[in-house]
């Protein structure tokens, strides 16, 4: 059962720590996210590349990488902590597990690559799961990462749909799990299940404290001329 309670912005925190926030909304989250965009299968393509080892998809949801991933090579496993996003992601052709990002059950150093998509704003402790992550990747395999920016994305920024300019509010140094608030807009994913906020350095804490080097990151929809900011953020990091 969640709790919540208000802090000091107004916006609603839950106290609850679990993965089965989607389980009611999947299939509002299938017509909302059926397919990765242009963006991010360019990303999957320069940031990992082809490879033909085992590849963690951490955070699989209803398996939309599942796809790009396989046409690269890879042989993709899928995890989630969301028995009713699996059941959707079964028909992706990957190896699924239900299980916690927090508590991977696989033996260390057994991926050859991870990859992990608009899971830093859903998971309640991100820095456990980016330490699970490294401890399953192989030495010098790659981790890629692609998520909100978490400089216009959060309870301090109104920023629908990442169009025009973000108008900023109070709440960029909170870290807990949010709902609505000046930043939230009625509709879509954050109004449903609410969302969990980083600031800049927590973020990239989470990968460098896990023992990951970083070697590139890109602020993506900047080469889109009618993006004025940017609303995600890819990165590729090194065990």
């Amino acid at each position: 059962m969640a709790s919540a309670a208000p802090s000091r912005s107004g916006i609603t925190i839950e106290r609850l720590s679990g993965g089965a926030r989607y389980d009611e909304h999947v299939a509002w989250y299938e017509a909302f996210k059926p397919v990765l965009d242009d963006v991010e299968l360019r990303c999957l393509r320069d940031l990992l590349g082809e490879g033909s080892g085992r590849c963690l998809d951490l955070g699989c949801g209803t398996g939309v990488a599942i796809p790009e991933l396989r046409r690269l090579g890879w042989e993709v496993v899928g995890v989630d902590v969301s028995e009713a996003m699996l059941t959707r992601a079964a028909m992706r052709g990957a190896e699924l597990v239900q299980a916690p990002g927090e508590s991977l059950p696989f033996q260390d150093t057994s991926f050859d690559a991870v990859v992990s998509l608009w899971t830093h704003t859903d998971v309640d402790h991100f820095p456990a799961v980016m330490r699970e992550a490294a401890r399953v990747l192989r030495p010098s395999s790659p981790l890629v990462y692609v998520g909100a920016h978490p400089c216009f994305v959060g309870p301090h920024s109104r920023f629908i749909h990442g169009e025009g300019t973000p108008v900023l509010h109070p709440g960029y140094a909170q870290m807990e799990r949010y709902f609505g608030g000046p930043a939230v807009g009625p509709d879509g994913l954050r109004a449903r299940i609410g969302q969990t906020h980083l600031p800049l350095g927590a973020f990239l804490h989470a990968f460098l404290d896990a023992g990951l080097e970083l070697e590139a990151i890109e602020e993506l929809s900047l080469d889109e001329p009618e993006r004025l900011f940017p609303y995600r953020v890819a990165l590729r990091f090194r065990r």
